[in-house]
């Protein structure tokens, strides 16, 4: 019976086992369109509810609903401020009883307000929420932006103007947010844009319900607000990487993320509660997603040192946070207000704790080179200090800057404010948000192969006119061509054989290179009576062939290889 499941999944949220959205559209309720609309609204008006059931001493008249409270509530709202109630037996008649001392309790809280509607009866924090578009990602594993769009099209939509989305990319970041929420604000029902931020996000006017399209059943598109899809946008893993998504559930970062691995490489999705896991199993299967297996542990709890994370280098860390940025949840009407407001500091400082110390966790891990923190508070405590504690205890890492086209960043005289991202609903049309960047320093990642990196300086070097690194350098190279087999030199000098297709064994251009840097070195290093022994001997050793040269391609002594010396000579002379 719908008041009665309307009832449990309020019990629920009372338990924090979950928000509304997600305990209705992840559970197995047959009509959730109209569950979530009954469980929103009576929470909605559930402060009134409870004065009018005090008022009228409900409870203690009908003692089958003393038992449950929450089902009175849900019957009351039915009655003053729905539909009538929709059911019938005991139910029905114990309210329906009372039915006259309910609306005079009513018709007295309006007198005394001076208020002929009822919604003028709710807190200001409830009527005047901002009214957020709807956001859909595009899920790419399973479809493209330009079927979905085409889609919706053929349906009767109206996709409005794409200049602005090709041009953003010569735009500065306040010309595009101003962009953004102007046409945010100007859409209309049945219409639709691209976002210009996120290339896989399409926004529709606010109050658009895609619960039942056929897309979203089918997994082609993933409701999900725009800030909540920037966190796997800006960690961005690379095709094939290894990424580790620390807080996972209910899953749709993860989703997100495998979309952008095009399903390659590997995702490790942890989290503690197993019916969250749960239900993020069947969210990430009715996505096509096929590279992530889903861990129900405690993500404190893993080893950075274990060799299946060696090749971790990517780690999305959102983990539990106050929630103070979501807007229009209908949570924290669960809450006690008293209580709440005694204990929401050290709730936060507590969340403050759990989240510096899952972020000192993550950045443990050996070959971790991004990682990107998240959450959905507004509070300094959860994100800018959090970021601060972080780099003053992991000097091997440093902030980079989130998505670059994005205006809104941190907060005014934090030391990391301009490195942050931040959204809100007023300034950016989403739920408020805060994303961190982390990298590791370049010299600091742990088992990197710098030999490109020296290989960078000896070049810089070399510009520079560094005797002794071009000997070095020339040294090296001969003692790999002397080690080489001729297949070895071959395969180097495939630009010389593009050159000069019949030559099979004669002198890379690598090995001429050499030989250059080595007379040059030695010129260098001389004075006027070694330069003209040089030369002496560079003539002697062309007409007799017997040089030092003729030496480092002993493996490849070819006629046509002597030629090129001779004609090397003649250069350096």
């Amino acid at each position: 019976m719908l008041y009665f499941e309307a009832a449990t999944v309020i019990d629920e949220v009372k338990k924090k086992n979950g928000s509304v959205k997600s305990l209705v559209f992840g559970g197995k309720y047959k009509n959730k369109k109209q569950l979530f609309a009954l469980v929103c609204e009576t929470l909605k008006y559930s402060s009134l509810i409870d004065k009018i059931i005090a008022e009228t001493r409900l409870l203690q008249q009908e003692k089958f609903l003393r038992k449950n409270r929450t089902l009175a509530q849900i019957v009351v709202y039915e009655l003053l401020f729905g539909k009538g109630i929709q059911c019938g037996g005991q139910l029905k008649a114990g309210v329906k009883g009372h039915k006259t001392a309910l609306q005079a309790a009513l018709s007295r809280m309006k007198i005394k307000a001076k208020v002929t509607e009822n919604e003028d009866l709710l807190p200001k924090e409830i009527t005047q929420q901002v009214q957020l578009p709807r956001y859909v990602r595009v899920n790419l594993l399973k479809t493209t932006m330009k079927d979905v769009i085409e889609h919706f099209i053929k349906e009767g939509y109206t996709l409005t103007s794409r200049k602005d989305q090709m041009g953003a990319e010569s735009m500065d970041a306040e010309l595009i947010s101003e962009i953004s929420c102007k046409r945010i604000t100007s859409l209309k029902r049945k219409h639709f844009m691209v976002d210009l931020h996120l290339p896989d996000v399409l926004v529709f006017a606010a109050k658009s319900d895609l619960h039942e399209h056929v897309l979203y059943h089918q997994g082609d598109i993933i409701l999900q607000d725009k800030a909540s899809c920037m966190p796997a946008q800006v960690l961005s893993p690379t095709h094939g990487s290894h990424v580790i998504d620390a807080c996972a559930a209910p899953g749709n970062k993860t989703t997100h993320l495998a979309s952008i691995m095009k399903n390659t490489g590997k995702i490790f999705a942890f989290d503690l509660d197993a019916k969250r896991l749960g239900t993020m199993g069947g969210l990430t299967m009715k996505a096509g997603v096929m590279n992530t297996q889903l861990h129900n542990q405690d993500f404190l709890k893993t080893d950075p040192n274990d060799p299946k994370y060696k090749k971790v280098e990517y780690i999305l860390v959102d983990p539990s946070c106050s929630g103070s940025g979501i807007v229009n949840r209908k949570d924290y009407l669960t809450e006690n207000s008293g209580d709440e407001t005694s204990k929401s500091k050290e709730r936060i400082e507590a969340l403050a704790r759990f989240q510096l110390t899952i972020l000192k966790h993550a950045l443990k891990f050996p070959s971790v080179k991004r990682l990107v923190y998240s959450t959905c508070s507004v509070h300094v405590e959860e994100n800018e200090e959090v970021v601060e504690k972080v780099l003053e205890q992991n000097t091997d890492f440093v902030l980079g800057k989130p998505l670059p086209s994005w205006a809104h960043r941190g907060v005014e005289g934090s030391k990391v404010g301009e490195y942050c991202l931040r959204a809100s609903p007023e300034q950016d049309k989403t739920n408020g948000f805060f994303v961190a960047l982390f990298e590791r320093k370049v010299a600091e990642v742990k088992g990197q192969n710098t030999d490109n990196k020296a290989t960078d300086s000896s070049e810089l070097d070399i510009e520079k006119g560094s005797p002794e690194t071009v000997k070095s350098q020339s040294t090296d190279s001969k003692a790999t061509i002397e080690k080489g087999s001729p297949e070895t030199v071959k395969s180097q000098s495939t630009d010389s054989k593009a050159t000069e297709p019949g030559i099979e064994k004669g002198i890379p251009e690598t090995v001429q290179t050499s030989c250059d840097s080595e007379l040059r070195s030695s010129q260098g290093q001389t004075g006027g009576r070694k330069k003209k022994k040089k030369r002496k001997l560079a003539e002697s050793q062309g007409q007799n062939g017997n040089s030092k040269q003729t030496k480092l391609t002993e493996p490849t002594k070819t006629s046509t290889g002597n030629k090129k010396n001779k004609k090397l000579r003649k250069k350096m002379d």
